[in-house]
């Protein structure tokens, strides 16, 4: 069963959903692609995941780097978790682009996967701890974010990734 939580962060709140063990998905409150069975969620205990997860935000929040205490169990599909996984080894503070990340994917398809990786990318039930704000277009600007590109500019000021 799928439990949930609010959570206020400097960006506004987030909703963060457990199965009891693992984070399942953390998303601001009416971004988009935000789960539309979420009003169906029952809020949650404060489950121990939530309290490791507050801890951690309260530190990212403050510019620190922390490790990911927590086991992550985004749902998708096997594609959509190859690309979440490839976004995990995105340093902090970094930049990748869909493109290198549709050649991490797949070398010899990496032109025509582009777009599935952006789709991928932009699904990503874990904002934050899958950090999909450090993907970048091509051509080195700012491309879409579900939680809103102020959102995204404000997440890369706060880890000093280099300015697109």
């Amino acid at each position: 069963m799928t439990c949930t939580t609010t959570i206020r962060t400097p960006l506004g709140p987030m909703l963060a959903s457990s199965d009891g063990e693992s984070l399942t998905g953390l998303w601001f409150v009416g971004q988009k692609h935000f789960p539309p069975q979420a009003a169906e969620w029952p809020a949650g205990p404060d489950l121990p995941v939530f309290t490791t997860l507050r801890t951690w935000l309260s530190g990212y929040f403050a510019g620190e780097n922390p490790e990911i205490p927590l086991r992550l169990d985004p749902r998708g599909t096997e594609f959509q978790k190859t690309v979440w996984t490839l976004l995990q080894r995105i340093p902090y503070g970094s930049l990748s682009t869909y493109g290198a990340i549709a050649g991490q994917v797949d070398p010899h398809a990496a032109s025509t996967l582009a777009r599935a990786v952006g789709a991928a990318v932009g699904h990503n039930p874990i904002s934050l701890l899958i950090p999909c704000h450090r993907v970048i277009g091509a051509d080195g600007n700012l491309t879409g974010y579900a939680g809103g590109l102020d959102k995204k500019k404000a997440l890369l000021r706060l880890e000093c990734a280099p300015a697109p």
